[in-house]
């Protein structure tokens, strides 16, 4: 493969081997505005969407960490990225209160002994069965909404009495249908970048709420 066959989804100009500096930095510039607007787009929709859900969601995680609850983060690739930095949200928060949460894909030890002794479709699974509560949360993050690994943890949490939320893409994937999510926000798009920067978003905005909420019960107990 020759590094234009590398590029070419992401700059489908290049392929054309432009000489003008100046044309291929403003194509160069046309694509990045480009992408730029459209992951705006799709941030918006999506807490137009969701907005209700999204306070509903937080109204619940809030009360769950009120009683002491934490919460377990998880996906797989660029998502697993994600779900480490939402994590790291709640439990490191620039302002506000941290509450106990953690990426299941966070310890390499863990990850690579459970994949290599009972398989990769439950690495998450038997964290969840080890560590959860029911007055915890589970989060998983895919794409496209069908990881196998992921749904498996889910299942598994939901049987817990976890609060289970998904984030997914393009049509929702088995997410969006299953009955084991309490909360499936899925991101319209066919561009796993798109998916996972409106991703970020909807992840702010839920831990937003959950501060809010937890804001107002701290003042409403110190009246």
């Amino acid at each position: 493969m020759t590094e234009s066959e590398n590029t070419s989804f992401l700059y489908p100009f290049i392929e054309s081997e432009e000489t003008d500096a100046t044309s291929l930095l403003d194509d160069l510039a046309a694509s990045a505005r480009g992408k730029a607007a459209e992951s705006a787009r799709l941030q918006g929709e999506s807490l137009d969407e969701y907005g209700n859900a999204l306070t509903i969601a937080g109204s619940a995680m809030a009360e769950r960490f009120r009683r002491g609850g934490r919460l377990y983060t998880f996906g797989n690739g660029g998502s697993s990225t994600d779900a480490a930095t939402l994590a790291s949200l709640f439990s490191r928060p620039a302002r506000g209160r941290p509450v106990a949460a953690w990426s299941l894909a966070a310890d390499n030890a863990v990850v690579t002994a459970l994949g290599n002794d009972v398989g990769f479709e439950l690495i998450f699974k038997r964290q969840i069965i080890a560590h959860a509560r029911d007055r915890d949360v589970a989060i998983a993050l895919s794409t496209s909404g069908s990881s196998a690994d992921l749904m498996t943890a889910i299942t598994e949490a939901k049987q817990r009495s976890l609060l289970t939320i998904g984030f997914s893409g393009h049509d929702g994937g088995r997410m969006a249908v299953a009955d084991d999510v309490d909360f499936c926000f899925t991101v319209h798009s066919q561009s796993i970048h798109r998916i996972q920067e409106s991703h970020a978003m909807l992840g702010y905005r839920l831990w937003s709420v959950v501060q809010e909420h937890m804001a107002r019960a701290n003042q409403a107990q110190a009246i």
